[in-house]
């Protein structure tokens, strides 16, 4: 028998021998920051907080684009990834469907798509990444913010704490969120010309009401009346009252359609001092 023949033998029999103790040659590419995630068709990114050991459980913001953005331009977001990290999280930033969320009553709606990923979102990080699934908050700026309230509002009791940033609903706000009351902290501007805290008109649709958005919210989970309440980071904070001990806030800066990354921080702070993550 020549060396050829014998290194070919030996080496279909190491194949069977690896198939038989259960382990098949793998062709999954690792996925990260650089290198999309797939959930069937869907895609996300993950960047782990720096020095993270592969082993421990640890909590994730979940950001979600704006229009016609990417999760691979939000991997590029420089202070974005190091204030996530700099918490000790991981940084989720998922893909939609299109070039933008499909979400109820948006100028160009899809099919009913974007819930259903979330589930799936959730149950991989859970798997696949070692994410603590109690631990999760799910932001977003702009039409990210829209996604994310809709989040709250269909999916509340999944995820531990919401924070949209300069988005609600697309008119009309819901006269009802079967999964509200949920941790909430909505962060606008002032100035924001490009979605107004009262919402505008775009072509035959309209952006809702912020103010009308909360005040469901509020409904839902029987909150008493707005007092302020302590802020950072230019933002000027009220909250509502009761709700079940569940937190429900709005901050305002004077700035236009804008985010800051550190706004996170201060949302994930004041959502762990209030227990939403537990103990």
């Amino acid at each position: 028998m020549t060396l050829v023949r014998l290194f070919t033998r030996l080496s279909f029999a190491s194949a069977l021998a690896t198939v038989a103790m259960g382990f098949a040659p793998s062709t999954v590419v690792a996925c990260g920051p650089d290198t999309d995630c797939m959930i069937g068709e869907r895609t996300y990114r993950i960047r782990m907080p720096q020095g993270h050991d592969g082993k421990s459980k640890v909590g994730a913001i979940i950001f979600n684009h704006g229009y016609r953005g990417t999760a691979a331009g939000l991997m590029k977001n420089k202070n974005l990834s190091r204030a996530i990290s700099r918490m000790g999280l991981a940084f989720v930033a998922p893909k939609s469907a299109r070039e933008d969320w499909d979400i109820p009553n948006a100028p160009s709606p899809g099919p009913r798509v974007e819930i259903p990923f979330f589930d799936k979102l959730k149950q991989d990080l859970v798997d696949q990444h070692g994410i603590d699934g109690n631990r999760l908050m799910v932001s977003g700026f702009s039409a990210g913010g829209m996604m994310t309230w809709n989040l709250a509002c269909e999916r509340g009791g999944n995820f531990a704490a919401f924070a949209p940033i300069a988005g609600t609903f697309w008119a009309p706000v819901p006269d009802k969120c079967e999964r509200l009351p949920a941790n909430i902290i909505h962060i606008h501007g002032t100035s924001d010309r490009i979605v107004p805290i009262e919402g505008r008109a775009i072509a035959s649709t309209r952006q809702g009401n912020v103010n009308t958005a909360l005040d469901l919210a509020a409904k839902a989970g029987g909150y008493g009346n707005w007092k302020a309440t302590s802020g950072a980071e230019g933002l000027d904070c009220k909250m509502r009252e009761g709700g079940d001990g569940k937190v429900l806030q709005l901050c305002l800066h004077p700035g236009g359609h804008s985010f800051r990354a550190k706004w996170l921080e201060r949302a994930w702070k004041q959502f762990e001092q209030a227990g939403a993550f537990g103990g």
